[in-house]
């Protein structure tokens, strides 16, 4: 009998979107062969979550739970915001985010082993796509805030080291709104700056100024862009007239860090011929 690999259970639970035992078990008593696991598997209870698992889940939801010092953001992706407003759905990512926040679990192949896991699958059973726990962060601070904007698209945390829980969530939504890179521009990648700077360097060649004026050009726009880019330097959205980083220190506080996840950004979603879709959907159903 040919080895289940861990590649190979890997393989299958990418190709069908079911748990890891279920994928062994299937590969197991196919000796192997993948191609006979997922015919084996279209026979199952669990053909539905299988056939649905390789489409994009670009959609869904993000999530906050706050308490505290400690706070955590989940983001977990639906196909479709039909399913988005599904009240089974939303109650999934609530079951998700409630976990993480009672594990600290950041790690989400690890938070949704078991009963979680067993809970995705039935979900996927019954709402017909696929279902997917994309990523989990969280903080632990003096003080978490959070805040979730009103469409659940877009949920922060962030961590300040005083302060109180309505400048926290004024923090919160000015990141949600303006989506700085980092907190301060020391943290910025020194890779991030030097791509700036060859972008900024080539435009200002093109105006034809001489070297030394060209170089204080970079250094301006540089100095600019990491301003724009860090949070503690932008003017704060309900008062622009003073940046985050001086409303948070008249409040005896610093900002020491902060997570903001936005539903989807990242997925390269494939574009999808409908005709050839419906198509397929109808020869599957034959």
């Amino acid at each position: 009998m040919s080895q289940v690999t861990s590649a190979l259970v890997k393989d299958l639970r990418e190709r069908t979107g079911l748990g890891m035992m279920e994928c062994k078990r299937a590969l197991v008593e196919a000796g192997a062969d993948i191609d006979k696991a997922i015919e084996e598997l279209r026979k199952s209870s669990g053909m539905k979550a299988a056939k649905k698992a390789g489409r994009t889940a670009a959609d869904g939801l993000v999530s906050v739970k706050v308490d505290g010092g400690f706070g955590v953001v989940v983001e977990i992706n639906s196909e479709t915001d039909f399913v988005a407003r599904d009240e089974g759905f939303q109650g999934f990512v609530q079951t998700v985010v409630d976990a993480a926040f009672d594990s600290k679990q950041t790690d989400m192949a690890t938070l949704m082993k078991g009963e979680l896991e067993s809970l995705r699958e039935a979900l996927v059973q019954k709402i017909g796509e696929n279902i997917s726990p994309r990523r989990v962060s969280s903080i632990d601070a003096t003080l978490v805030g959070g805040y979730v904007h009103s469409n659940n698209r877009i949920a922060v945390i962030v961590g300040l080291s005083g302060g109180d829980e309505a400048l926290a969530k004024d923090v919160a939504m000015h990141v949600a709104a303006v989506n700085p890179a980092v907190v301060s521009s020391d943290q910025m990648s020194p890779e991030v700056v030097a791509a700036e700077k060859e972008i900024y360097a080539a435009q200002a060649r093109e105006s034809g100024k001489p070297e030394e004026i060209i170089e204080k050009m970079i250094a301006g726009r540089v100095s600019k862009f990491l301003k724009e880019s860090s949070l503690v330097d932008q003017p704060f959205v309900k008062d622009p007239d003073t940046t985050v980083g001086k409303l948070v220190k008249a409040a005896g506080a610093e900002v020491v860090s902060f997570v903001r996840y936005e539903v989807g950004e990242g997925i390269e979603v494939d574009e999808v011929d409908f005709a050839a879709e419906v198509a397929a959907q109808v020869k599957d159903a034959s």
